[in-house]
């Protein structure tokens, strides 16, 4: 009888656990982040510097656990041949998954249409946090979405390997 109680209270309490950090991962930590002061920016292709683009619809959630846990969608006028030819582009970047309840962030249609032709990548910010870069992906129908991705340095930093000179310092080294 005492070995029933027992595997009981300690099911009982996976399951509370379980319960627990399914809740934490999907909505515990997640908050509406604001939008950017200067609006979406992309880097210019002249002057190497961010600027911002007419933007409407702007969505955003982040969340103070980790630095690519921001996800935002927005509805843009600006033509994807304009942005093209003025704005840095990216290389193929999947999309990072946001959760299911942030619904105008799916980031499987994002891929596909990367994959399509009929979206592309480019760069908002590099090192919004240290070695995560800020990427849009716009659609040609003007739907744009915003995540953030490590970086060579941020790539380095988090598995172990000798950053090198070529990265920046850290704040407070």
């Amino acid at each position: 009888m005492n070995g029933k109680i027992v595997g009981g209270v300690i099911l009982a309490a996976a399951a509370i656990a379980g319960v627990t950090l399914y809740y934490l991962q999907i909505y515990g930590y997640y908050q509406d982040a604001p939008t950017p002061p200067n609006g979406v920016e992309l880097v210019s292709l002249a002057t190497g510097l961010p600027e911002p683009i007419a933007t409407e619809n702007f969505r955003a959630i982040d969340a103070d656990s980790s630095p690519i846990r921001y996800r935002a969608c927005f509805d843009t006028t600006a033509s994807l041949a304009t942005l093209s030819e003025t704005y840095v582009a990216t290389d193929k970047i999947e999309p990072r998954n946001a959760p299911g309840w942030f619904d105008c962030f799916d980031a499987k249609a994002i891929g596909e249409a990367l994959d399509a032709g009929t979206a592309q990548t480019f760069l908002s910010q590099k090192n919004v946090h240290y070695g995560v870069d800020r990427v849009v992906a716009i659609t040609s129908d003007g739907q744009g979405y915003i995540w953030h991705e490590l970086n060579d340095c941020g790539e380095k930093s988090y598995d172990g390997t000798v950053v090198g000179e070529s990265c920046p310092a850290k704040s407070g080294q």
